[in-house]
């Protein structure tokens, strides 16, 4: 069977007739990974590490078959171990997974330098990429290979991991402190990626993962954690962002969708063991961490208890909020729609009864502009010559009055100069004349 290129970074899209011809010749998930449909969780992770392992392209470079069942198997993972596409394939087959989009887990170190870059590139965009921790550290790890360095509870540890590898740590409990609680953190100043991964020790020595957790961006630093309380502890996984921008109600709706139990929640007494996997794509990742006994967080841990136990009833609640909002915003569109309609409908009854009441008179002039006004667009030529002939009635009307204002300026000007030329001809006969005529020749 040739498989579709999960393994490759850059998808292509065809033709929907191509896609469903594609979606026909998948196998079944479940028959891939050889579990039930009633498997968990921790079994169908198991199930995926042992043929991942198997069939690592590391191990089988020039095997074309047993890349394909990798990427089969990887397929097959991504689609089980997201409780969201696992409903949907379910329920439809492989047509809801398309529809909705997938994502696959990406092992970087199988990756070429062209293929990480681009996954890179599209992770500092805000795409969501998701990782697998490398089938060489799982390899070494459950052959008893690799180099584990012991922890003292309570006292932290900084240190710098390479990419795609990872540091292994050991802690010893007593009886009392697996009772009271165990908390494993990890946190990053410099915002690394890294993987807090959980081993359990197999028969022949050797580690097998049993849990992991994804660093998250918690404020100015990225951290992750595993608490075993003795009461259910849930992890939080964040919806997908770019599906998030496509549909923001359902994203909210599904929003705790993502808040799942953890597969284990106490410890006891003995060694376990954890490791710091290295996640970015080019660089080493810094960190610190530390492993507490939960005694002294009393007061914490009960908050903690209680707060999710709200969580959990809030996503119960969002559930039936869900149904009512989409009859309410169903109801509110269509209201919508019909007040538009019936405002629309208003403002040409209006018009029309304003078009009948201007088409009751003699008057030529307003009759035109009365039946102008009742089509749609009236036309330029009515127009202008309703401007002219207003005009011209303007004209008329300002004509005589300016000529009355010409007249009445004309007087002004006669009875203001008779003043001023009776005032020059008094300057002119009273020159001082009699000195003159006494006088003798």
């Amino acid at each position: 069977m040739a498989g579709p290129k999960f393994g490759s970074f850059k998808g292509e899209k065809g033709d929907s007739a191509a896609a469903a011809g594609a979606a026909a010749q998948r196998r079944d998930p479940y028959e891939v990974l050889g579990v039930g449909r009633n498997a968990t969780e921790q079994e169908i992770k198991s199930a995926f590490r042992r043929m991942a392992l198997k069939y690592h392209p590391d191990k089988n470079a020039d095997d074309p078959v047993a890349s394909e069942k990798f990427q089969e198997a990887t397929f097959s993972y991504n689609i089980l171990s997201d409780p969201d596409k696992r409903r949907q394939y379910d329920s439809s087959g492989f047509e809801a997974i398309e529809a909705d989009g997938q994502e696959l887990e990406l092992d970087l170190s199988s990756l070429n330098t062209v293929n990480t870059v681009f996954a890179a590139l599209f992770s500092k965009l805000g795409v969501p990429i998701k990782t697998t921790v490398s089938a060489t550290v799982l390899e070494e790890a459950l052959n008893g290979s690799v180099e584990i360095s012991q922890l003292q509870l309570g006292k932290s540890v900084c240190r710098k991991v390479e990419k795609q590898t990872a540091h292994f740590y050991s802690v010893d409990i007593t009886d009392k402190e697996a009772k009271m609680g165990l908390v494993c953190r990890v946190h990053s100043t410099a915002k690394s990626k890294f993987k807090l991964l959980y081993f359990e020790l197999e028969d022949n020595g050797g580690l097998s993962l049993a849990l992991q957790e994804d660093s998250a961006k918690t404020g100015k630093v990225t951290s992750a954690g595993m608490f075993f309380l003795g009461f259910p502890v849930y992890r939080f996984e964040q919806n997908n962002s770019a599906a998030a921008a496509k549909d923001p109600d359902s994203a909210f709706f599904k929003r705790l969708d993502g808040f799942q139990p953890c597969e284990v929640n106490e410890l006891k007494a003995g060694t376990h063991y954890f490791a710091v996997y290295g996640d970015n794509f080019f660089k080493s990742a810094s960190y610190t961490i530390e492993v507490v006994c939960a005694e002294p967080f009393s007061a914490e841990k009960e908050r903690l208890r209680s707060v999710e136990a709200k969580i959990i009833a809030k996503r119960s609640e969002l559930s039936k909020f869900e149904s009512e909002y989409r009859e309410v915003l169903a109801k509110f569109t269509e209201m919508t729609s019909r007040y538009a309609q019936e405002m629309q409908t208003i403002d040409e009854l209006l018009k029309e009864r304003n078009a009948i009441h201007a088409s009751y008179t003699n008057n030529p002039t307003l009759q035109r502009s009365s039946s102008s006004s009742k089509g749609k667009s009236p036309s330029k030529g009515s127009k202008s010559e309703d401007d002219q002939t207003v005009k011209k009635e303007k004209k008329s009307k300002s004509q005589p009055m300016e000529e009355s204002r010409s007249d009445d300026d004309a007087t002004k000007n006669k009875k203001e100069k008779k003043p001023k030329d009776r005032i020059r001809r008094k300057k002119w006969f009273n020159i001082h004349m009699k000195v003159d005529k006494r006088r003798p020749c």
